[in-house]
């Protein structure tokens, strides 16, 4: 039985009409055009084989603690990723690597108490960030300068130090009042007479002792040497000064000696 052979020719046309492969979709997940859904898997770290098209990405409610330098695949396409109900505790200043162009970030209901700058840099176009219910007591204002797009921030149902420190983010808040949502629910908790005591509604009196007697780190260094140095320095001038004075009596008495007849 002779072979049937494809002319040169339409060979190229068969292979232009052959349908393109369907991008790939992790085993764990649920995969949709654009969308990929990964919530309640049970999963300890992001998926890897996603697919470069994906806009949306669900991975709420799994297992996850950490996210390491480059967690994700380069997805220049992503829009929406929502990861709350893990057990996030750190993100790595490049975690979040190769997503220029997400635009929502949900991180609520995780265990990250502490948050740097670098993490949101490659976070140029971010409009959305949700950090709810979190242990955060503190957040230093340049995490939240590092998104020049954000629009809409929510901070609610974190363990809030009301102390001199929280000041910084105060002013911030003060300053951009429009970006925070659910402004009711940002509430001290430490210290106890301050707890549930809402942060905006601080005013700059509040502060004012803070403002007055508040003394960085650089400020304790410097009287630390300054001081020791300063009485160091007082005993030998008190030292020399008492050697000129003796010296000075010495050559006036030896001089009313030589004078004498």
């Amino acid at each position: 039985m002779g072979c049937w052979r494809v002319p040169g020719p339409l060979l190229p046309l068969l292979l232009l009409l052959r349908p393109p492969p369907s991008p790939a979709c992790p085993a764990a997940c649920r995969c949709s055009p654009g969308e990929v859904d990964c919530r309640e898997r049970g999963l300890r770290q992001v998926p890897w084989s996603l697919s470069t098209n994906t806009s949306t990405l669900w991975l709420g409610y799994n297992f996850i603690t950490v996210l390491g330098p480059r967690s994700f695949p380069p997805l220049p396409g992503l829009l929406r990723l929502s990861l709350p109900h893990n057990r996030l505790e750190l993100i790595h200043g490049q975690a979040l690597l190769g997503l220029g162009a997400l635009q929502e970030l949900d991180l609520s209901n995780n265990y990250l108490s502490v948050l740097t700058p670098e993490i949101f840099l490659p976070l140029t176009s971010l409009a959305r960030l949700n950090l709810g219910s979190n242990r955060l007591g503190e957040l230093e204002p340049v995490v939240l300068s590092a998104l020049p797009q954000l629009q809409a921030l929510l901070l609610q149902d974190n363990p809030w130090v009301c102390s001199c420190g929280i000041l910084p983010l105060w002013r911030w808040l003060s300053h951009n009042r429009e970006k925070v949502q659910e402004k009711s629910l940002l509430l001290c908790r430490v210290p106890e007479q301050l707890n549930k005591y809402p942060i905006m509604a601080f005013g700059d009196e509040s502060f004012r002792q803070c403002q007055e007697t508040s003394l960085s780190s650089e400020h304790y260094i410097t009287f630390f040497i300054i001081g020791p140095f300063s009485f160091i320095a007082s005993i030998f001038f008190c030292t020399f000064m008492g050697s000129v004075v003796v010296f000075y009596h010495n050559v006036r008495r030896q001089s009313h000696c030589w004078r004498r007849p």
